[in-house]
């Protein structure tokens, strides 16, 4: 929960700042000052291009791409002014959460505006994907992603922008960026003089455009970085960790390995010259974490932790995110290209976007040795099983369309069966070609016909691909993609000798409750476990007598721990101590009638209850030399 209300800012301090910077190309530059921070707010302002209508409008972004979620950034912004050359205000409206008018906009010179940060200011809207928001932690943390501080005119969105941060000397700016001026001194910027000059400084960047500048995040802190040179590529590895629990040096030790694999499986070759990982790491409890992807770079919100205690996450995401470098940066829609920020239109292709991206993610580290075959079956087990808790009868194309509407709880879905997708794409196109030609041959031939500056139709892509393969592609889409039948899993293992089990029934100890059964609040401003639903409940949770709504509070008279590094490990604690016990027991808080929650014991006898265990997958002993042929095909360089 974000635990900051927004204060009010003396118009004594708003006033006494005054930027300046002459315009080149007549486009926009922007200035934050990051050694200013009142009441966790920073000051932004601009110098516009210049304005040929009466009425201008300005935007903050609704929504970014790769997100795929409503953000309405505007609502982080206080006191927005707009300024003729004299220093008097022109009239503006505020139409909507995102959305200003300016009148008398040919007079236009100044616009400014104070952000609030929105990993710990409480606004009522969407929650913000914590990787795309913002953080003002003055003298410590700036995250910066850059639709949370800049916006654009209506009709002015592909021209140059600059941006100019002000910073002190101990900070350091990480961005998938190339600067266009570093550590310049101040005197660069028409600032008011202060005592503390000498120890700030101003970084200057440049974007060709609104789409290259919101596709470029920054994080300034105490410089914790680190470099890996992949083959043509200078990455970036930039962290903080406020308890110093990991380093940079540490994780470019861990990933580094897989983005060796990454190129290899890429061809020997990137696209990219710079690409930076940006890691922000937090010491309070999360709900939810993860990564965003952006052309040159990606941002990370993840609990901190130590390298040994998240090592593999790490590679899991870095492979993730690092393989948007193919798509959507070299193979993507009009959509995509033209993005608009306040009226988004959705591609129907997160199937590749993400799916074959996470495919790719898995599928390089089984070839190239980071994981053994036996646990990227594991990998893959556990995409279908998570995958069953969705639809399964809407086209995946109509879903990934309407994703920020009707579909929009189905999103995390893309992640799995889509990379599934990715899985049957993969051995259906090694099967016809006998396995010389695989899924990423064909994301490098897209690459190649299309690149970063050309965009397909969203409506041709499959006719395209079928064009560029087979017939039976094009068909693989019209069932399992455009239309609704469910994926032929047993079909395509076998093809490359493993075999399929779709569900199977045994007798075991648990816990009571599922993951399809637990839910997660917030008590004391901490995350909680709760019940969500009972529906399917085995047995033992049906004897236990759970309640909707039941927040866990104890396990056997041991009290829960926080939702962090240590509860994985108290949990299977608890399942091993199962065979010995005679009773389980819960404490639980449970509300009453009369809204008073009140701590309720649970108790049940232990024992062994039917289960079963879905989407088998196991590697056959017997498989025959054609399909251990093409199983090499798909598991070995």
């Amino acid at each position: 929960m974000r635990l900051h209300s927004f204060l009010a800012v003396c118009l004594f301090f708003v006033t006494a700042i005054v930027f300046g910077q002459p315009k080149k190309d007549n486009g926009y530059v922007y200035t934050v000052d990051l050694t200013k921070v009142v009441n966790d707010r920073v000051y932004v302002e601009l110098s516009p291009p210049a304005i040929n209508k009466s009425e201008v409008t300005f935007y903050l972004p609704k929504i970014v791409p790769g997100t795929y979620a409503i953000a309405d950034y505007g609502r982080y912004v206080q006191e927005f002014a707009a300024y003729d050359k004299k220093g008097n205000k022109l009239p503006v409206e505020k139409v909507d959460e995102n959305t200003w008018k300016i009148k008398d906009a040919t007079k236009l010179k100044k616009i400014s505006y104070w952000v609030d940060d929105t990993f710990d200011t409480s606004v009522t809207g969407p929650e913000i994907f914590w990787p795309a928001g913002t953080n003002i932690e003055e003298k410590k943390n700036f995250v910066i992603n850059t639709s949370g501080f800049f916006g654009y005119f209506d009709g002015f969105k592909e021209v140059p922008f600059q941006f100019n941060v002000v910073r002190s000397k101990d900070l350091y700016g990480s961005t998938g960026l190339i600067p266009a001026q570093t550590a310049s001194p101040l005197s660069a910027l028409k600032l008011e003089k202060g005592n503390n000059d000498k120890d700030r400084v101003v970084d200057v960047y440049k974007a060709v455009d609104y789409d290259q500048l919101v596709d470029s995040p920054l994080m300034y802190a105490k410089p914790d970085t680190a470099v890996i040179k992949v083959a043509n590529t200078e990455v970036l590895i930039g962290s903080y960790s406020p308890n110093n629990k990991v380093t940079a040096k540490e994780i470019a030790e861990s990933i580094k390995e897989v983005l060796m694999a990454q190129k290899e499986y890429l061809g020997g070759k990137l696209p990219v010259d710079k690409y930076a990982f940006i890691f922000y790491f937090t010491d309070k409890p999360v709900l939810s974490y993860g990564a965003l992807e952006h052309s040159y770079s990606s941002m990370y919100y993840m609990p901190e932790m130590t390298i040994e205690q998240m090592n593999q996450q790490l590679r899991d995401f870095a492979a993730h995110e690092f393989f948007h470098i193919v798509t959507p940066l070299t193979v993507h829609s009009e959509e995509i290209e033209n993005f608009d920020f306040n009226n988004p239109k959705m591609s129907q292709h997160l199937w590749m976007y993400e799916g074959v991206t996470e495919y790719f993610a898995g599928n390089v580290q089984v070839k190239y040795g980071l994981i053994e075959p036996e646990q990227y079956l594991e990998v893959l087990q556990e995409k279908m099983i998570t995958s069953d808790q969705f639809i399964d009868d809407v086209p995946f194309t109509e879903i990934s369309k309407f994703t920020l509407d009707k579909y929009h709880d189905q999103y995390y879905n893309v992640y799995q069966k889509g990379a599934l997708i990715g899985l049957c794409l993969d051995i259906k196109l090694r099967q016809l070609s006998k396995g010389k030609y695989g899924l990423q041959n064909l994301l490098m031939d897209l690459s190649n016909k299309f690149g970063k500056n050309k965009a397909f139709k969203d409506d041709e892509l499959f006719a395209e691909i079928t064009k560029m393969t087979y017939p039976e592609i094009g068909e693989f889409f019209n069932r399992y993609v455009k239309g609704s039948e469910p994926l032929p899993l047993e079909e395509v293992f076998t093809a490359v000798g493993v075999r399929y089990k779709e569900e199977e029934k045994f007798k075991d100890y648990t816990l009571g409750i599922g993951n399809e059964n637990i839910g997660v609040t917030q008590i004391d401003n901490k995350p909680r476990l709760q019940i969500a639903k009972t529906d399917n409940m085995n047995e033992m949770g049906q004897a236990l007598g759970f309640k909707e709504g039941d927040v866990l509070v104890k396990m056997n008279g041991e009290t829960l721990p926080d939702l962090g590094p240590e509860f994985p490990k108290f949990i299977q604690q608890q399942m091993m101590s199962l065979p010995s016990r005679k009773t389980m027991s819960y404490t639980v808080l449970r509300t009453d009638s009369t809204g008073q929650a009140k701590e309720v014991e649970l108790s049940a006898p232990v024992t062994q209850v039917e289960l079963s265990r879905k989407h088998i997958v196991e590697f056959n002993p017997t498989a025959s030399a054609e399909q251990l042929a093409l199983r090499d095909a798909w598991l070995k360089p």
